[in-house]
């Protein structure tokens, strides 16, 4: 009987895959959407998803770069709107090849090669506890109280920290050196990724953090507090569209059902409440009430691959040049 019962189990062991998937700690972590997409994805296959963590979407990118042809990812899952153009030059990357017509996302992003899953807008989270009058504009949080700290991400291996230095760049311009050098003062500490960061924040370490409008729904929804929330800012915020990728893999056919299935009600039912952004296409039941309390932003600001492409080294060296030292 045992070994009729293994001739049986052998082709599907046999035809099981693994499907690797490079991404940032904060998507596998076990609050984070990671473990339940891999569950609902595996019951769809005959196969295991792997993740590799990396701190966020830059080390995520440099990681893709160093491995080169020898790189073990099927998927990269993480990167936005503002890398791609560099991830499609490395050559590495396949096109998708899926219909993305039920992916609605702000501006309208489509392409070949990469897919949105969610979205954000950028903000300053603060502590109500803490921070009574919150700024009401980017010039309010470089020009104000110094006692009043923020943990920002470094642009060199976070999405968000090189979202905000393009934040900066959108509103002052030339002047944005000037505008770092003050804006150092408040600066508590600068730290590798999203996480890490936001922890330093919810432990009283400082009382502003960069991070999403959408962060406060954690608190509300499965804190029940609303304690932390996001500063609107007159300027505008800059818009986060997350994506995903094909790596030309021997196993592109699976990597592409899973990209299909990242776009499906089981994926996007899964991002609000787990991932703390927006779903870019149909979920099965509607968002919590508690998103619609949220700050949506009255201005959108937005920069194209190709133009974020352009500038991103200049930028970081700016940053680089005018905070060191401070």
């Amino acid at each position: 009987m045992l070994a009729a019962a293994m001739a049986v189990l052998s082709p599907v062991l046999a035809s099981a895959q693994t499907l690797t998937i490079y991404t940032y700690e904060s998507f596998t972590s076990e609050w984070g959407p990671g473990p339940k997409v891999k569950a609902a994805f595996e019951k769809t296959c005959a196969c295991t998803v792997e993740y590799v963590s990396l701190a966020d979407g830059v080390a995520l990118l440099t990681r893709l770069k160093m491995e080169g042809g020898a790189t073990k990812a099927d998927i990269v899952l993480g990167l936005d709107t503002n890398l791609i153009e560099e991830a499609k030059a490395t050559g590495l990357l396949a096109d998708h090849g899926i219909d993305t017509s039920g992916v609605i996302v702000p501006g309208d992003f489509s392409d070949p090669v990469f897919v949105p899953y969610d979205y954000g807008h950028f903000a300053v989270i603060y502590d109500t506890q803490t921070v009574k009058n919150p700024p009401k504009s980017l010039k309010e949080l470089v020009e104000g109280n110094p006692d009043e700290k923020i943990v920002l991400e470094d642009p060199r291996t976070s999405t968000p920290g090189l979202g905000f230095i393009y934040w900066m760049r959108a509103v002052y311009g030339d002047q944005t050196p000037e505008a770092w050098k003050k804006l150092s003062k408040r600066i508590l500490t600068v730290t590798p990724g999203w996480s890490e960061a936001y922890g330093l924040f919810t432990k009283g370490e400082a009382p502003m953090v960069l991070s999403y409008t959408t962060s406060p729904a954690y608190h509300m929804i499965a804190e029940k507090n609303d304690r932390y929330q996001a500063a609107e800012f007159s300027e505008g915020h800059p818009i986060q569209i997350e994506v995903a990728a094909i790596t030309k893999t021997e196993n592109e056919e699976l990597a592409r059902s899973f990209v299909k299935f990242m776009i499906s009600p089981e994926f996007q039912d899964i991002i609000p409440e787990n991932n703390w952004m927006m779903p870019v296409a149909k979920t099965s039941t509607p968002l919590n009430p508690v998103f619609d309390k949220l700050v949506h932003p009255k201005i959108t600001l937005s920069m194209t691959p190709d133009e974020s492409a352009k500038v991103r080294k200049a930028y970081i060296d700016e940053w680089l040049a005018a905070t060191s030292g401070q």
